[in-house]
């Protein structure tokens, strides 16, 4: 049985591979698909469509699926959602991711100045200058931190100094959930609700959550996901049939960011049928 994978990064966000590496690897895994959804950019689509294109051609069998991955916020938390075949270069979508990266840019200068304040060897521009390419999120300044020894290790930069308590962590501007939804759907996408689990929300305030989300025009949920249990994976394909919404599911794969898991199969029992793709699209249009 052919199997996809909805929710995979490349090094153009916090994953550790190229995106045209992500389409060799699909290929190792014997993925028909998989969705390249990348925190709030689609720099590394071009690329692995391209890659995608070369593989086809000398006889691989491997669709690249252009999507995103938006950092939202709902009553306090922070809420991703997944839109998958986007019209990345529409001008309306463009000219609003310029706008969320200027605020994100905005943020991570004013977080280099604290983490200075509290005595790490760190400026924006340094940070730019090791990864010049990817956009930036707090895994990215862990990193930095703990190659350059100010810390042991990532969890530790989150502890002392960036983590959601910690004194040099700032918020910034976020869209809500709902917002995110109308875009995708503008942009011609498909909207779907990110690991619902990983929230620990209540059963009441999740069910909320993805009311607000239906009635915005969200088209799925993310049910089968790397972590979950089975009892986990009931919960949101019940979750799913209350509010008529698809099924989706992807590894959430990282790279060397998420050791251990795996591209298509997560930590190994992770399995995404393509027909799970195929009623996206069908509810979809």
């Amino acid at each position: 049985m052919k199997s996809v994978d909805l929710h995979v990064h490349s090094n153009k966000s916090d994953g550790t591979y190229a995106p045209s590496d992500l389409v060799n690897l699909a290929l190792s895994k014997g993925l028909s698909a998989f969705a390249l959804t990348d925190h709030d950019t689609t720099e590394g689509i071009d690329e692995a469509l391209a890659a995608a294109s070369l593989a086809r051609s000398q006889g691989a069998d491997i669709e690249v699926i252009p999507g995103i991955e938006f950092s939202t916020e709902y009553e306090g938390k922070d809420i991703h959602i997944v839109g998958i075949d986007i019209e990345y270069k529409s001008d309306a979508f463009q000219k609003y991711l310029r706008d969320f990266q200027d605020s994100r840019d905005n943020r991570n200068r004013k977080m280099c100045i604290k983490l200075a304040e509290h005595g790490v060897d760190i400026t924006y521009e340094k940070l730019r200058a090791e990864y010049p390419d990817s956009v930036l999120t707090r895994a990215h300044y862990a990193k930095y931190m703990m190659e350059h020894g100010a810390v042991k290790s990532m969890s530790e930069a989150f502890d002392r100094y960036i983590g959601d308590r910690a004194p040099c962590f700032l918020p910034r501007e976020k869209v809500t959930p709902s917002q995110a939804v109308s875009l995708i759907l503008k942009s011609g996408g498909i909207p779907i609700l990110a690991h619902p689990i990983l929230y620990h929300m209540s059963d009441a305030r999740l069910d909320k959550l993805v009311a607000t989300l239906k009635e915005a025009g969200l088209i799925g949920i993310e049910a089968i996901y790397s972590t979950y249990n089975s009892a986990e994976e009931r919960q949101i394909r019940k979750l799913a049939a209350k509010y008529d919404l698809c099924i989706s599911g992807g590894s959430d794969f990282h790279g060397g960011t998420k050791p251990g898991l795996e591209i298509g199969n997560g930590y190994g029992k992770l399995f995404v049928p393509y027909d799970v793709l195929e009623n996206l699209r069908k509810r979809a249009h």
